[in-house]
């Protein structure tokens, strides 16, 4: 009888090893079995001995303690996983969450900024990056940000591809650039000409000061990674968006991403090229957006058709 921990190595493994999973999905996976893990030590079980009924006592423990519908999909996701993969390696006689139904969730739909919204953020954004901001530090953070948007709003990256971005993007003369995504998978994003001067301007000024001289990453810092981290860009984007007059709460690095992809379909993108650029494996996963179109539509007919109220 294997050991809780010794079978979540093993799967965790087999992610890395065969799906490239990134390391924050791993995380989310382990974090999930030491939950379920934790459930099942309650009931006197194990992870390798669970049966169909812990399975739906831990989901509706979540439920009961708020988590929401998509959460527990989520949960269940990867126990479904899971166990597939001790079926497969005859950890397991049998799948304890074949028969589980998934609870079901209602899409939410994205946040998405208005184009003004868009135009504001980075007109202010490439204001203080021109003009500084008193000290010389100050000066590289606001021409760092700029590039950040810039780049941002014009590919729709992820934002741990974003901060990831090597140096050579900002070298090459070129209008596409090579971003290596979930599952370890490449595609080639366009790039603006504003991202792509937004982007030198960065490194020229970070060159002259000599900060970041020695490093791989279009956007280094001192940290363990080597470059600027997610909720560090978040952090700095909150408060350009304070300084914007723009609600703090309904603003992110990942609302830019939305933003990018809805004023694209909005503009009469194709939903395949859409999908291409975001880097989604399942088109379904970027239809989202044309809900977010069709919400918009249906808000614009009642509020100007003469029959609306009727």
């Amino acid at each position: 009888m294997a050991s809780n921990g010794i079978l979540t190595e093993g799967f965790l493994e087999m992610l890395s090893a065969e799906r490239g999973a990134a390391l924050n999905t791993l995380e989310n996976y382990r974090r999930d079995l030491e939950s379920f893990s934790d459930f099942t030590a309650t009931m006197g079980s194990t992870l390798q001995t669970a049966d169909k009924d812990a399975v739906t006592g831990y989901l509706r423990d979540l439920s009961h303690r708020g988590f929401a519908a998509s959460t527990q999909a989520r949960h269940l996701s990867t126990l479904r996983q899971f166990y597939r993969h001790l079926f497969a390696d005859g950890l397991r006689g049998d799948d304890p969450t074949r028969s589980v139904s998934s609870p079901k969730t209602r899409p939410s739909l994205p946040r998405v900024l208005s184009v003004e919204d868009v135009d504001r953020l980075l007109g202010i954004a490439r204001d203080e990056a021109r003009t500084g901001a008193g000290t010389e530090a100050a000066r590289l953070r606001a021409l760092r940000l700029h590039a950040l948007l810039e780049v941002l709003y014009a590919t729709g990256l992820r934002v741990s591809e974003l901060v990831s971005l090597p140096l050579t993007a900002a070298l090459r003369d070129e209008r596409l650039i090579s971003v290596r995504g979930k599952g370890n998978k490449e595609r080639a994003v366009p790039l603006s000409d504003a991202a792509r001067d937004a982007m030198r301007s960065h490194v020229e000024a970070g060159t002259a000061a000599g900060s970041g001289a020695k490093s791989k990453w279009l956007f280094p810092s001192h940290g363990e990674s080597g470059h600027l981290t997610r909720q560090a860009f978040a952090r700095d984007l909150k408060a350009l968006a304070v300084r914007a007059g723009l609600d703090t709460r309904a603003l992110s690095p990942h609302v830019l991403r939305h933003a990018f992809a809805s004023h694209l379909l909005q503009n009469g993108a194709d939903l395949r090229v859409v999908q291409q650029l975001l880097g989604h494996a399942d088109i379904s996963t970027t239809q989202i957006y044309t809900h977010v179109l069709d919400a918009r539509l249906k808000a614009l007919v009642e509020a100007h058709h003469p029959l609306a109220g009727s």
